[in-house]
């Protein structure tokens, strides 16, 4: 795909959505990287469902460690993996507490040092919270990108890197949340909604 075409793409992105964010429910910091770490393998509409009622009893690292892993698996059980997550946030949580003032870190390094949070979370936080020109590849991002030719690869790291290339700079802030949302809504994994594809003309899809 030439960088014509990539930029047209994104125009009609930025035009159709000129201020695309998380889908994630949050408000502040902490509660976005827990939403975050809630969300791996797991929808945002499941993770909001669970975290709406337990932000209003835990959303600082000090209410969460209070609220003791025991209680925190009850608000979360319904979240896949829900074990695995309750012990890494409150191994997280104590992290933060002992070595960060209890603020969120605003450095991919201290991010990647808590337990369950991995590059792409660590991209989603420096992205959406602190604006940063990050791309966290999930598994829409890994197949639209791929898909319809921005970039090719076998792991997420790869197409992080191309992506990072050949997106032009002004997108980059958005570019994240404009491709996850329309993996999630029209370029679906099995059926591509490509009828109603705003960017169809330039995609090299070859089903479309």
């Amino acid at each position: 795909m030439n960088p014509k075409q990539i930029h047209a793409i994104f125009c009609r992105f930025r035009q159709a959505n000129p201020k695309p964010t998380t889908e994630l429910v949050y408000h502040n910091a902490f509660e976005l990287l827990i939403a975050v770490m809630l969300s791996a393998q797991a929808t945002d509409v499941s993770v909001n469902k669970a975290t709406v009622a337990l932000f209003e009893v835990a959303n600082t690292p000090e209410k969460m460690v209070a609220l003791g892993e025991a209680t925190l698996k009850n608000y979360i059980k319904t979240i896949g993996l829900f074990n695995t997550k309750a012990n890494n946030i409150m191994k997280t949580c104590q992290i933060l507490i002992d070595q960060h003032h209890s603020k969120i870190p605003s450095d991919r390094a201290s991010l990647e040092a808590l337990p369950g949070v991995g590059r792409k979370t660590a991209n989603v936080i420096l992205n959406t919270y602190f604006g940063e020109s990050t791309l966290a590849v999930d598994t829409h991002i890994f197949r639209v990108a791929q898909r319809i030719g921005l970039a090719k690869g076998k792991t997420p790291l790869e197409i992080e890197k191309q992506l990072m290339e050949v997106i032009p700079k002004e997108f980059l802030q958005d570019a994240h949340h404009w491709l996850i949302l329309h993996g999630r809504y029209i370029c679906v994994a099995r059926k591509p909604r490509c009828s109603e594809c705003l960017i169809r003309d330039l995609c090299e899809y070859p089903d479309k």
